[in-house]
């Protein structure tokens, strides 16, 4: 009788501890303070051009930003490894590119186009968005394809601290996904990837048009590396004014947790100017995170920042 009253006892314990650990957000498993917004502010396209490179580097060089992420098909792909060699504490990852978005400044893919000719289009570029890669590209396609940016990354003398998606490709079916997180795992690169336990996050990305089906928020759920508990950008405004309010309203929105919050800054320039029509967006990106008045709303916010070179410290202390 006592040995059975004994095991239930431990069943007991150990199924509340389960219960409790599952109620923690990610920003508490790494051991962040309950209740904490925790934010990654990431600046998305290093490598897209020079002016990104530029506003990015800035950034990064006087700590308004926590993170990066470069983009290997592009033309400034290596003018921005060059600077991240003699930067080797930022946290700088892979903006793993399957698409080439604009109208006359584009690029191919870094693999031979023969070997993956389901990512290219008819100018021999990667597609435009991100149905046509779904259409046309093939998941070993895709593979062979993110394979190549990481290892050309590391062939320049040089590490990603993460990989990520662009343009959201890399969640654009379940077998990209499921490419996706092999890779990570493999090379041990956390990527960025959003706990969907959470109905009311996982249901506002379903609405937003990415095909969350049952076998990719299983493939989630058993992703062995840390996970952030919201991801989401920098919303649009008229003016500066517009952008840097509804960047409060944001932030005041967000739940508890670990959340990655992108941008894409630039410097004004007439190149920059003929490459997108949202140059003056990216620009006003630009001023955001140094201004004054957003610093101090942070700190009023009592928001803790971190990137994924912390991340992956308190994963792997917490799993030692």
């Amino acid at each position: 009788m006592k040995t059975f009253l004994f095991i239930l006892t431990v069943l007991f314990l150990f199924s509340s501890c389960k219960k409790t650990d599952s109620n923690k957000t990610e920003a508490e498993k790494l051991g962040f303070e309950k209740d904490k917004k925790v934010l990654i502010l990431h600046a998305d396209d290093a490598g897209m051009s020079l002016e990104a490179n530029d506003a990015i580097a800035k950034y990064m060089e006087e700590g308004h930003i926590q993170s990066t992420a470069v983009m290997a098909p592009c033309p400034a792909f290596e003018s921005f490894i060059d600077w991240a060699k003699n930067h080797s504490q930022n946290d700088i990852g892979m903006h793993l590119t399957l698409t080439s978005e604009w109208k006359t400044y584009r690029w191919p893919s870094v693999t031979d186009s023969a070997k993956v000719p389901g990512l290219i289009d008819t100018e021999g570029k990667l597609w435009h968005e991100v149905p046509d890669v779904v259409q046309h590209a093939s998941a070993e396609e895709v593979e062979t394809e993110i394979r190549a940016q990481i290892e050309l990354a590391k062939s320049l003398g040089w590490n990603p601290t993460h990989i990520d998606t662009h343009m959201g490709t890399l969640y654009g079916s379940p077998e990209y996904v499921k490419v996706y997180l092999k890779v990570a795992e493999e090379y041990k690169i956390p990527a960025m990837v959003i706990n969907l336990s959470n109905e009311k996050v996982l249901e506002g990305f379903r609405k937003s048009g990415y095909p969350l089906t049952e076998e990719v928020v299983e493939m989630v759920a058993n992703y062995s590396m840390p996970k952030l508990d919201f991801f989401t950008s920098v919303p649009g405004g008229k003016n500066y004014e517009e952008v840097r309010k509804n960047f409060f309203k944001l932030v005041k929105s967000i739940d508890a947790g670990l959340t990655e919050i992108i941008f894409h800054p630039s410097t004004e320039t007439e190149n920059v100017k003929t490459i997108t029509n949202s140059w003056q967006q990216r620009v006003w990106e630009a001023q955001l995170f140094a201004d004054p008045v957003v610093k101090e709303f942070f700190k009023d916010e009592g928001i803790v920042f971190t990137n994924w070179i912390e991340v992956m410290e308190r994963y792997n202390k917490s799993n030692s």
